[in-house]
């Protein structure tokens, strides 16, 4: 039997409707970080089903660092403007704009990074590790290795999020498109600082 307290701690430390948590700690018979777990796959799930829908609501959110210098402004959209007039709507979108500002990805996706760009990264990481003494199977390995984390690193939707570590960004807008209860895409940004 899951108790009224356990779904309530769960509901406080992920922010999912109480239905979501109690049926999480069913499934998992009452153990938390299973019942997370589940949640997480399930908001994949919801994640890929919406992800074809329209988003032609948002806002642009904004973040300027407190000596006033350095600033970012970040395009998210969604659905309905009823989701975007949302508390919780705005701050994703303030938490993804001071992301922004203190991780600096250059592009939203990997998959937005032109080919040459991935192209001449591999030559130079090819040119770095030439001198190992290693099988060309493995060499080959270890090129694709660098590549994908070095895109990886100034890709937004594949870095570690700030205020929490233990998931990336992409994680984090899928836990916001299950929770929303609709799709949900980072379109642009642009960061400024006084030169």
């Amino acid at each position: 039997m899951i108790s009224a307290q356990d779904v309530k701690k769960l509901r406080d430390s992920t922010g999912a409707s109480m239905m979501q948590c109690k049926k999480a700690l069913e499934e998992s018979n009452g153990n938390p970080e299973e019942a997370i777990k589940i949640m997480q796959k399930n908001g994949s799930k919801i994640a890929d089903k919406k992800c074809d829908r329209d988003t032609s609501e948002g806002m642009i959110g904004s973040y300027i660092h407190t000596n006033g210098k350095a600033g970012v402004l970040v395009e998210i959209n969604c659905e309905t403007d009823f989701v975007a007039r949302g508390d919780e709507f705005k701050e994703f979108a303030h938490d993804i704009a001071m992301h922004i500002l203190a991780m600096n990805p250059q592009f939203i996706s990997v998959d937005e990074i032109d080919k040459n760009l991935i192209e001449a990264k591999r030559a130079e990481i090819i040119e770095e590790t030439k001198d190992q003494n290693k099988p060309a199977d493995i060499m080959e390995k270890i090129i694709e290795g660098k590549v994908k984390k070095h895109f990886d690193e100034i890709s937004l939707l594949t870095q570690s999020f700030v205020k929490n570590p233990d998931i990336t960004i992409g994680q984090l807008l899928t836990e916001k498109i299950a929770k929303f209860g609709e799709n949900v895409k980072i379109k642009r940004f642009v960061k400024l600082e006084l030169e």
